[in-house]
């Protein structure tokens, strides 16, 4: 009993002990040693919060919230222009195979426009700028590369790689067919065109709303053919037609003897056929002329696809011979493509942008009406033709051989001839002996099935200010007036080109002949002048220069008729080059080059002049 109270009484008093000391003292007292510390230890994390760590955590809220939702999520808008009408004499096939593949070029906005001349307070061309001032400040803008990369991956598209494009300011994407008409809001369908397959897209294209002022246009979702080559091969007839070779027209235009285009590239632009070497070495060998060095410039899957005279062969060896042939010296690269509208404005792009080339002149003998075109497509292949007016590369164009109407109903003008920014091509009849002219009209020759030249006045691209005194007629739309062509040529079928084509020499005309002997033209003038002329329109159309030109008076083309200065049917009239090519030199060219070049290229031109003196002859 009595252990018992000490063993209570001990037990009692350490709880006690232990309950009061440690919850008074120790719990108590360091709340009161943090109350002085709480307000420091809340004020550097709101120091923090305001200053740092909620500047950086805020604002990408703020700029996520800025940004549009995902591309799929978007309102879709259609890309102005991309308005495809209904395939004619088609017939439906099938849906496209969802699992089949497609590559779409998509062209995006520059960083800037370029900058137009101001001459007399009217707009005369774009400014010439280098290869190194367009890339810094006219080539694709990045930020629309970023939203286009941004998009494609979305969309489980390909972005190909391309170290052109950001000067082409072209995007390629590949995908299968169902990611893409998910991603442009197409509908893709197989359908037969004049008896062949084609993949075709009819209405417009439906882009995310953020890349509206981001795209300028979508091609490649739609593989109809888009033009067609401007050659005419002569009928056989009771009247054989009077064949000259292409040194032969030179000369009768007085192309300069001492000159022969070296130092330059010709570019030339095919939709289809090809060229067989053996061909171009026997044709040369019959002018007393090296064969040219030629290189084969493939473009989204085009190819150097030789088949028949009757095919897409006689227009690329057309261009290549009469460009070859009085230019002697260049050098020629040709840009083969498929034809489309992609595969059309790709090899251009990608031929004014040629680094390895560098083609100086750009030739092209293929085109169609206006109407056949869209909005975006003729604007896109007019910005690559601007650009390359901006670099100093000139492009010569066929106006085309189906008369005023060019080849529908009422008065219609070939694309891209009636672009502001190519020097567009008609046709006349010429009759030479030697260096003399006897007689040149317009060539017309409707009534026999062999063509005549096109031109009119655009209904899309307006009067540009160096054809404000030309006199071209009113448009027959609201909108346009740019006249076609500028200049001519040769054209006729029945004084035609001299040329060989698969093994078969035959003669051949059409504004396709003419595209590739101004482009010779242009190349001569180039290594003469020792500087590229470039856009050469403002220059041409001054009225010092008229004296230039082989005026054409007479003649017709249905609709339109020759007359004193420019006409609808052959422009300014045809070169006399030995006049025109002085007038020709931009107002910064030194003349100091031209002369070291003049003298160096006599001596390389003597196979021109043999190539010239062979006489004109009947075709049999």
């Amino acid at each position: 009993m009595k252990n018992s109270p000490r063993i209570q009484s001990h037990s009692v008093k350490p709880p006690q002990a232990n309950a009061v000391r440690a919850p008074q003292v120790m719990p108590v007292k360091p709340p009161q040693m943090t109350l002085t510390p709480r307000p420091l230890s809340v004020k550097p994390p709101q120091a923090n919060f305001v200053r740092s760590p909620q500047a950086r955590s805020v604002k990408p809220p703020q700029a996520n919230s800025v940004k549009p939702p995902q591309f799929a999520e978007q309102k879709r808008v259609v890309l102005a222009g991309s308005e495809k009408a209904v395939a004619p004499n088609s017939v439906h096939v099938k849906a496209t195979p969802p699992k089949s593949k497609v590559t779409v070029s998509v062209i995006v906005k520059r960083k800037e426009p370029l900058k137009i001349n101001q001459r007399g307070g009217r707009a005369n061309g774009p400014v010439r700028v280098t290869r190194a001032s367009f890339k810094a400040h006219h080539s694709a803008d990045p930020s629309a590369i970023k939203q286009i990369k941004a998009f494609a991956k979305e969309f489980h598209l390909k972005v190909e790689a391309d170290p052109t494009a950001s000067a082409r300011r072209t995007v390629q994407l590949t995908g299968t067919a169902a990611d893409i008409q998910k991603a442009f809001g197409v509908v893709l369908e197989q359908k037969t065109v004049d008896g062949v397959e084609r993949r075709v897209r009819e209405g417009g294209i439906h882009l995310p709303a953020s890349l509206k002022d981001v795209v300028e246009a979508v091609l490649g979702l739609d593989n109809r053919p888009q033009a067609q080559p401007h050659f005419r091969t002569h009928k056989r007839g009771p009247a054989a037609p009077t064949s000259y070779t292409p040194p032969q027209v030179a000369t009768a235009y007085k192309f300069p003897a001492n000159a022969s285009g070296a130092g330059q590239t010709i570019g030339i632009i095919e939709l289809g056929g090809g060229y067989r070497q053996a061909d171009l070495t026997a044709y040369f060998k019959t002018l007393g002329l090296p064969a040219p060095a030629i290189t084969a410039v493939l473009v989204d899957g085009g190819k150097n696809a030789p088949s028949n005279a009757n095919s897409a062969d006689g227009e690329v060896m057309l261009d290549i011979e009469v460009a070859a042939s009085v230019a002697p010296g260049a050098k020629i690269a040709v840009y083969f493509t498929p034809n489309t509208d992609q595969g059309f404005i790709d090899a251009i792009t990608t031929a004014v942008h040629d680094e390895t080339n560098k083609p100086s002149v750009i030739s092209i003998s293929w085109g169609g009406p206006e109407s056949t075109w869209t909005w975006q497509s003729m604007t896109a292949l007019d910005a690559a033709c601007q650009s390359a007016a901006a670099l100093g590369v000139t492009i010569t164009v066929a106006a085309g051989d189906n008369g005023s109407t060019d080849g529908l109903t009422g008065n219609n003008v070939d694309f891209p001839a009636s672009s502001p920014h190519v020097l567009a091509c008609g046709g006349t009849k010429l009759d030479a002996n030697g260096a003399t002219i006897v007689s040149e009209v317009v060539w017309n020759e409707l009534a026999l099935k062999d063509g005549a030249t096109g031109g009119g006045v655009s209904n899309v691209f307006a009067l540009p200010s160096w054809q404000a005194n030309a006199k071209v007629p009113k448009p027959s739309g609201k909108t346009g007036g740019r006249g076609v062509p500028d200049v001519a040529g040769d054209a006729d079928p029945t004084t035609g080109y001299t040329i060989r084509v698969d093994g078969d020499t035959s003669t051949i005309g059409g504004t396709s002949a003419v595209a590739p002997l101004w482009a010779g033209l242009v190349a001569v003038a180039n290594e003469q002048l020792g500087t590229q002329v470039g856009f050469i329109q403002p220059a041409i159309y001054a009225a010092k220069v008229a004296s230039a030109f082989n005026d054409i008076t007479q003649g017709n083309n249905g609709a339109f008729s020759a007359g004193p200065g420019w006409d609808a049917c052959t422009g300014l009239g045809s070169p006399i080059a030995s006049k025109l090519i002085p007038l020709l030199a931009p107002a910064s060219a030194s003349k100091k080059p031209a002369a070291k070049k003049k003298a160096s290229s006599a001596k390389k031109t003597k196979p021109a002049k043999k190539a010239a003196k062979v006489g004109r002859k009947k075709r049999k």
